[in-house]
């Protein structure tokens, strides 16, 4: 048993408060209705039952994409049937399997009881929910669309995880086949090609060029390759400690849409989420001002923040949206200036933000799927050089010899 102090109304509407004992803090509250009071507020005790138990799981493990995307769609439905928000929260976190998840429902049906909105109380696990979906619940708060809201960010969701995936994926098949090829390479120049080397040194003879530029390559690895490894990580980890400060996170952000053909990609990528977030926003009655400053906070790219960070100063200042991106021709193509611009005249901005989502999720598709098909022959190629390469150094001496005897 524990303690728990709290506010609470009486079936008068006057303040009272006190402390009252129970397992958990749940337990708690049920003893409070029981008397006929409104809890406005309850805190103390120790954390038992679900958030007791979860308190240290919640470290480990995560939400993923597709749990949101599966919570946002049954929120909608049970709004849809008209069931109360505390009961959807009640319903949600009994039904939820992962610890992490049913913690935060729990903790939200809590808050929700106490008197907190959908919003307010959503926004106490950022982990969970971003700032862009908080927004957009408040948002159906505001409109009473709350079920339409929810339906909207699974979708929303849905696509983007959908995106990211296929850009991860695609890039995921060239990093496995270049890492094995160079790890296997390295066993071979080191452990290999040594032993090698001394049988046809010590046949004698004038060795080919390349066979003496492989056992060259050998020997370096051998006496240096340790070194060389020791630096690599030490390199490494100074270059992730550069990455975590903002210069390093824009020099990051500049990085991956300046390479060559992953550039257009990742590019093209950071487009769609702008205008499909955007548009959701724009269509859920939030203010440009507020869709641009949370589009920035969500767009992982410290380059794009930047721009969507100008464009809020410029828009509070009274100039246009599209007149800030046409500073950014690099960043931000001349199609997609000229359609912003066209929104802003007609009126239309959300129905012209979700075509040019549209155009880049089919953009992003078609990059992805051409990209896959160069990546393909260009590792077979070089996979067949370099194998070719390191044979031919062995096996072409070895032939000479035996040939010449």
């Amino acid at each position: 048993m524990a303690d728990f102090k709290y506010e609470a109304l009486d079936s008068t509407g006057k303040p009272t408060g006190g402390t009252v004992s129970a397992a958990t803090q749940d337990a708690a509250i049920t003893t409070l209705q029981r008397k006929g009071l409104t809890i406005t507020a309850i805190s103390g005790g120790a954390q038992t039952g679900i958030m007791g138990q979860l308190q240290g799981i919640t470290l480990f493990g995560g939400v993923k994409s597709r749990d949101l995307v599966l919570l946002s769609r049954q929120i909608a439905t049970l709004f849809e049937a008209q069931v109360s928000a505390l009961r959807v929260f009640r319903l949600l976190a009994e039904q939820a399997e992962k610890p992490v998840l049913r913690a935060a429902l729990t903790e939200i049906s809590d808050d929700l009881q106490g008197g907190n909105s959908i919003s307010k109380s959503l926004d106490k696990h950022p982990k969970i929910f971003s700032e862009f979906y908080v927004n957009m619940v408040r948002a159906g708060e505001e409109s009473g669309k709350l079920d339409q809201t929810f339906m909207y960010l699974a979708d929303y969701i849905d696509r983007s995880y959908e995106l990211e995936s296929k850009a991860r994926n695609a890039l995921i098949y060239p990093a496995f086949i270049s890492t094995t090829f160079v790890a296997v390479m390295t066993l071979m120049l080191t452990f290999v090609i040594p032993k090698i080397g001394e049988i046809l040194i010590s046949n004698g003879g004038t060795l080919p060029f390349y066979t003496q530029v492989t056992l060259d390559i050998s020997a370096f690895l051998v006496d240096y390759g340790i070194f060389m490894l020791i630096a690599l990580i030490i390199g490494g980890f100074f270059v992730y400690r550069y990455t975590l400060t903002p210069a390093g996170r824009l020099a990051t952000g500049r990085l991956k849409i300046t390479l060559p053909y992953i550039g257009d990609l990742f590019r093209k990528l950071y487009l769609t989420r702008i205008a499909d977030n955007m548009h959701v926003m724009l269509s859920s009655g939030i203010s440009a001002v507020r869709a641009l400053e949370i589009t920035a906070a969500v767009v992982d790219n410290d380059v794009y923040k930047g721009i969507l960070t100008q464009a809020v100063t410029d828009v509070k200042a009274g100039s246009s949206m599209s007149a800030t991106f046409s500073h950014y021709p690099e960043e931000i193509p001349v199609i997609l200036v000229q359609m912003l611009q066209i929104g802003e005249e007609t009126g239309e901005m959300g129905n012209i933000l979700e075509r040019l989502a549209k155009f880049y999720e089919r953009e992003v598709n078609t990059s992805v799927d051409t990209l896959i098909s160069l990546i393909e022959p260009a590792l077979i190629v070089a996979l067949a050089v370099g194998v070719g390469f390191l044979l031919a150094s062995v096996l072409l001496p070895i032939y000479n010899t035996t040939a010449s005897m």
